[in-house]
């Protein structure tokens, strides 16, 4: 009896112990504009606060940009860890934000799709705190939603 209550209580401080699988999102929209000028709007690093309608200022230092949503309450901040204008492709890292998750990076993307059309991407790995994994998922799911549907009215 005293074995098996001891297997019991290990394979609980195993399952217990187990770390938080990374996870990933990959959401894209199809924009009847050329890549260009998607890009020339939202590719600037900061330009998201022209985009995204939860985003209502962006201030840049370097490759740091530090954003705060339209009702003042909530800030982010991420540095941008790579940029290919020619690819018009960045990416970046969370630095500081008030999601549930850790080691957020993130990529996004226009692709051209024949001469007038293009597809933006927007695409993410990170770690969701532990009991929070659909916490994580939806918050970035709505996140990125929203910044795409934007994204495909630039166009309208």
């Amino acid at each position: 009896m005293h074995l098996r209550r001891s297997v019991i209580v290990l394979s609980l401080l195993a399952t217990v112990a187990a770390p938080v699988a990374a996870a990933s999102l990959d959401k894209s929209v199809d924009v009847a504009l050329p890549a260009a000028d998607v890009w020339a709007r939202i590719g600037p690093f900061c330009a998201i606060k022209d985009w995204h309608p939860a985003i209502g200022a962006c201030t840049e230092a370097g490759s740091v940009r530090t954003l705060t949503t339209k009702d003042g309450k909530t800030t982010f901040v991420e540095r941008e860890t790579a940029r290919d204008d020619r690819a018009t492709t960045y990416s970046y890292a969370i630095e500081k934000s008030p999601l549930p998750l850790s080691k957020y990076v993130s990529t996004l993307k226009v692709t051209a799709k024949g001469k007038d059309r293009s597809t933006v991407q927007w695409l993410a790995t990170y770690t969701p705190d532990a009991g929070k994994e659909m916490d994580a998922a939806t918050a970035i799911g709505g996140i990125y939603q929203a910044g795409l549907d934007n994204i495909r009215n630039l166009a309208r």
